[in-house]
């Protein structure tokens, strides 16, 4: 049976502290379209840009998973990721007015009970996933570790961690079904040992650190002078070593609650590939490094596997959702540089426009004669025109309104177009229209090639 889509039914809010900056930070999950996925906004920066839960914008992995984008940063997302991951959702917005999630607990149990709060409503496009034709493997052998993905009808997760030690010994966990994720792994917490914490206290790398967020393993003798410069610093009356060898600040939920924790790192991680996987995972000591590595070999496995991109098909004999006439009420371009002849569809969130490129165009005068090529810039106005369709349906009097570009990203030409083509631009918005602001994925299509793509963002404006 087909699974659909899922976001949340409204925007819901959680307040914390961020582990390593030690800021107060306020996160919100707002629903998103279809075909969406996650992404991460900073509102105290007010640029507009948009930061991709993506593995190729993963820019550190020493303290937790940080991605970046466009100058944008976003610190420790992997809870805020296993949580949405867990609870199935594929589509959602997340705002955060400081660089760093909170750390909560040090689980994703908190975030599961806001995201619960909020409620799970289906959407009406079909849920895709990365399905493996065969097994995938990652080894780093200086570190012992090895994460290996076995195609399965389901999402599974083995972890086996082992710091030989004899605190905490070799630990196993699994994860058989990913409805049990809310309950089994979303409470667990994230553990340290002490000569780690200490390190990070002395460094001034855990200004938000708590003995309330995270388990403290103590791995060597430990005098009463050192306790108490612990109470102090974490604000506690006192601090005594438990005889399992664990600081008195937390009870373990389980016995391999570590391991469960790490289970909950891989979730997070994982979602970094863009779509919930079908496959087996057995890790044997992982960490975020290596988590990410994995997720960009399971990345790079899917791209090689689509030897032919995923082409949308459009009818082009079907009467147009507006014609040039039409167009014209919306846009105050005319020929020449009037550039689109058709919108052949139109939803909440998209658009599809068409050019009949002719021999006649007027820049084919003077560009490559004798060997005309419509010139890239004009293929990208063309799909801003396209964009600026659905951009002045949001308001009731188009005509009065112009769309100004703020930026262009990631333009890519990949094959040239030519007198007797037809282009197709199918532009997507990245985030709902706020402010007047747009920001869209724009992709051209001459038959059966992808002739350009661009990212593209730009504001409505009153004349």
């Amino acid at each position: 049976m087909s699974e659909k889509q899922k976001t949340i039914k409204t925007s819901v809010s959680i307040d914390g502290i961020g582990l390593h900056t030690g800021k107060k930070v306020t996160l919100t999950f707002k629903p998103a379209p279809e075909n969406y996925g996650y992404k991460f906004a900073r509102t105290d920066l007010n640029t507009g840009v948009l930061v991709d839960a993506d593995v190729d914008n993963v820019v550190d992995t020493s303290r937790g998973t940080s991605l970046e984008h466009d100058g944008v940063r976003i610190d420790t997302v992997e809870h805020v990721l296993a949580a949405l991951a867990g609870l199935e959702i594929d589509n959602v917005l997340i705002e955060l007015n400081q660089s760093e999630t909170p750390i909560l607990d040090g689980s994703a149990k908190l975030y599961v009970e806001k995201l619960l709060k909020a409620g799970i409503v289906e959407q009406k496009a079909l849920k895709s996933y990365i399905e493996l034709m065969s097994n995938l493997s990652y080894s780093d052998p200086e570190k012992k570790v090895e994460i290996l993905a076995i195609p399965s009808k389901e999402f599974k997760v083995s972890v086996m961690i082992d710091y030989e030690s004899k605190i905490l010994t070799t630990q196993n966990a699994i994860l058989g079904d990913i409805k049990d994720f809310s309950k089994e792994i979303a409470p667990c917490r994230t553990f340290v040992f002490l000569h780690e914490l200490e390190y990070l206290i002395n460094n001034n790398l855990i200004k938000g650190g708590d003995l309330n967020n995270a388990i403290v393993f103590v791995d060597r003798l430990i005098g009463q002078d050192e306790l108490d410069n612990l109470a102090k610093i974490f604000n506690k009356p006192r601090v005594a070593v438990l005889r399992e060898g664990i600081l008195n600040n937390l009870e373990l939920l389980h016995p391999n609650e570590p391991a469960r924790h790490k289970l909950l790192d891989i979730i997070g991680d994982l979602a970094l590939v863009g779509m919930p996987i079908k496959a087996h995972i057995i890790a044997t000591r992982p960490g975020h490094f290596s988590n990410i590595q994995f997720a960009k070999l399971i990345k790079n496995q899917i791209r090689k596997s689509r030897k032919s991109e995923s082409i949308r098909t459009f009818d082009l004999n079907k009467p147009p959702l507006y014609d040039i006439k039409q167009i014209q009420e919306f846009l105050p371009h005319r020929p020449p540089f009037l550039l689109i002849d058709r919108i052949l569809e139109m939803g909440s969130d998209y658009v599809v426009g068409m050019k009949n490129v002719t021999m006649n165009e007027s820049f084919f005068t003077g560009h490559f004669p004798g060997d005309p090529v419509m010139p890239g810039v004009l293929q990208i106005e063309a799909m801003a025109q396209t964009g600026g369709i659905l951009a002045l349906k949001t308001v009731d009097d188009p005509q009065n309104y112009t769309t100004l570009f703020l930026k262009i990203d990631h333009v890519k030409f990949r094959h040239k177009v030519v007198p007797g083509d037809t282009i197709i631009f199918y532009n997507q918005l990245n985030a709902p229209i706020r402010r007047g602001l747009i920001s869209m994925k724009g992709i051209a299509y001459v038959g059966q090639k992808v002739v350009m793509e661009a990212e593209m963002m730009a504001q409505i404006q009153r004349k």
